[in-house]
């Protein structure tokens, strides 16, 4: 599994069951591989980019983003998220995308940031402990991520 530092240890990979969760054709999540193949992280949408909590509307395609541990914190979050939102705008167009950011990771927000998003709210998820998120949101087209040929 996936083991990151506190207090990103949130975001920890257990195993068997997040494997199975996103090895589900049924579901929308997808690998990232750098030009060499190997794996850098994983991205989501839709439904499952969602966090309990927050009253969702279909005006956005939501994004969920995930990189592996020894990646993150080395300014390498620009690139894979514009990489994240080009791919997804091209597979689910919309005209709007929205992230849900846990409001401690100020890293992630500052990359939605930097890509046009702008901060709609907050709220704080239920459960044990409940947690506080920022959700971002902002108009971008796919075109804006990855230069003509």
């Amino acid at each position: 599994g996936w083991h990151y530092a506190p207090p990103y240890d949130i975001y920890d990979l257990a195993g068997a069951d997040d494997a199975s969760t996103m090895l589900d054709p049924a579901q929308n999540y997808f690998a990232v591989r750098d030009a060499d193949g190997d794996l850098v992280g994983f991205c989501c949408f839709g439904a499952d980019a969602r966090v309990p909590g927050w009253d969702y509307d279909d005006e956005a395609l939501d994004v969920g983003i995930g990189m592996r541990p020894d990646l993150t914190g080395r300014g390498r979050g620009y690139a894979f998220v514009a990489a994240v939102m080009a791919f997804g705008l091209r597979r689910f167009p919309h005209p709007r995308v929205r992230a849900t950011v846990a409001a401690f990771n100020q890293r992630s927000q500052r990359v939605f940031l930097r890509h046009g998003l702008r901060p709609l709210g907050s709220f704080t998820r239920p459960g044990d402990p409940p947690l506080a998120f920022v959700v971002l949101a902002g108009e971008v087209e796919a075109s804006v991520f990855v230069p003509p040929l």
